[in-house]
């Protein structure tokens, strides 16, 4: 009866003994796959946080023309469409066509993402702009920029998803120094106007007090080139 007795408790300490082996792999597997997540939620915010996001390019020449793009700063770019590699080479219509001289494809834009070799941040100028506001905000500062209402629109839906995920917002538009530091462009022939939008841009839970800047209306005239694409700090 004794050994029935020693032999139970054995088994039940082999059993006690597995059950916890079972519980601390299961602690560490989960704590691991937690971390994993999180790393790479973290890794995926830092490559997006200091990358130039959906520059599209519009042409609109006067009549018919080729047109020939080079981005200088090829090695930094990281998603490009048409495919990208010693430049860009269109014919352009007034209507802002586009047919692409490598593959004939038919296009109304140019589209490139690139990282950026000065990372921008929250300045003293700006905007802090409430949820509800933001596509307001936008379609009145776009028109102020230059863009057009085809344009605007395409900017707007764009990121408005992103923006609104956040109480505030933080938003400022580089200069075109600044855009330049970053990816340069060389464009032949040369347009009678360049507007190139960067909206850099950073979300919060409370507001800022920020300068407001300045922004310079835009005039279109004559042959015509827009880009426009965003950052977010």
């Amino acid at each position: 009866m004794k050994e029935i007795k020693e032999e139970n408790i054995d088994n039940s300490n082999e059993v006690k003994k597995r059950v916890k082996k079972i519980v601390i792999k299961s602690i560490i597997t989960t704590a691991f796959f937690s971390l994993l997540v999180l790393s790479f939620s973290f890794g995926v915010n830092y490559i997006y946080s200091n990358t130039a996001l959906k520059p599209i390019i519009y042409i609109y020449p006067e009549e018919e023309c080729e047109v020939k793009m080079t981005l200088l700063d090829k090695d930094l770019l990281t998603c490009t469409y048409p495919k990208y590699t010693s430049g860009w080479d269109v014919i352009a219509s007034p209507n802002g066509d586009l047919t692409d001289l490598k593959t004939g494809n038919k296009l109304y834009s140019l589209y490139y993402e690139s990282k950026n070799k000065n990372s921008y941040k929250m300045e003293r100028d700006g905007f802090c702009v409430k949820r509800e506001d933001i596509a307001s905000f936008l379609e009145e500062k776009l028109e102020i920029l230059g863009l057009n209402y085809k344009e605007k629109e395409e900017f707007i839906v764009y990121w408005l998803p992103q923006l609104e995920k956040y109480d505030y917002v933080y938003i400022r538009f580089a200069n075109e120094e600044e855009i330049s530091k970053n990816m340069g462009l060389e464009i032949e022939p040369k347009p009678d106007t360049l507007i190139r939008i960067m909206m850099t841009w950073k979300g919060l839970e409370t507001p800022v007090d920020v300068e407001e800047q300045k922004l310079e209306r835009a005039n279109r005239t004559g042959y015509t080139i827009v880009e426009w694409g965003g950052t977010e700090i």
